[in-house]
């Protein structure tokens, strides 16, 4: 009977230490708690390292798009800039031209001065003899005073006052003998302006009004030349190959042969 207590005792006992013994083994296989502290720690470290990874992923991106767009802002701006430094060039070359035919023009002037000073004198006797009649006869003072003016604004670069006063000059005196003078410089002034359907017509008018005229020749070549300018090559050929032909002595056919070598 004692031995029956004993064993029943010790039963008693080692239950408790049976199941927290066997609570690991059956915990662990059925996975019904947390999986060991190193594995979490595991999964945790990872989660952490793809974080930062993540930001700098994104960070990397954001740079690189940055850097395209100063690379194509860059490349507007160098664009614009060779356009701004053409456009310098062109009105440099322009106002070049101008200058040197300001001071070839100067002197035209002062000939065309010299050559009708000698017809002065039967200009006004003529005129003296028909005034009794009403007649209304030029007077080439007034002429040369009105297109001195007009001219020295030129040389002053006040281009819209030059074309006022150069378009009033041939309303006015469209016989005069300045008139393909101011008929040409109107043309040029308008070029200045960057006005070139209006340029282009005044270069025509010198050759259709004054055909005759000394500045037909270069006034047919700046025809050309802006004509060039506005995009119609081969009308500008055909008025340079006209200049060729018509005036092979002169400045203007060698400025025409050189611009037909570059189209």
């Amino acid at each position: 009977m004692q031995t029956c207590r004993r064993l029943v005792s010790l039963l008693a006992l080692s239950l408790p230490l049976v199941a927290w013994a066997e609570v690991p083994v059956v915990d662990s296989n059925s996975g019904s708690y947390p999986a060991p502290s190193y594995e979490a720690s595991g999964a945790y470290a990872g989660g952490g390292a793809q974080a930062p990874a993540s930001a700098q992923s994104m960070l990397f991106n954001q740079l690189q798009q940055m850097q395209d767009e100063i690379g194509r802002l860059r490349g507007m701006l160098e664009e614009q800039q060779n356009d701004i430094q053409q456009m310098k060039q062109e009105n440099l070359e322009r106002y070049k031209d101008l200058d040197q035919r300001l001071s070839s023009g100067a002197a035209g002037a002062a000939a065309t001065q010299n050559s009708s000073a000698d017809g002065a004198t039967n200009a006004n006797a003529t005129q003296n003899s028909q005034a009794s009649a009403g007649a209304s006869e030029p007077d080439p003072e007034k002429e040369k005073l009105f297109y001195d003016a007009a001219f020295d604004l030129i040389k002053a670069k006040d281009f819209d006052k030059a074309n006022q006063a150069f378009s009033a000059f041939l309303r006015k005196y469209p016989k005069s003998q300045y008139a393909g003078n101011a008929q040409y410089w109107l043309g040029e002034v308008n070029l200045a302006q960057g006005n070139l359907q209006g340029a282009a017509q005044a270069f025509a008018d010198v050759a259709q009004k004054y055909p005759q005229h000394s500045k037909v020749p270069d006034s047919m070549f700046k025809l050309g030349d802006v004509e060039q300018r506005l995009g119609d090559q081969a009308k500008a050929k055909s008025t340079f190959q006209q200049v060729i032909a018509q005036y092979p002595n002169s400045s203007a056919a060698q400025l025409a042969q050189r611009n037909l070598q570059r189209m």
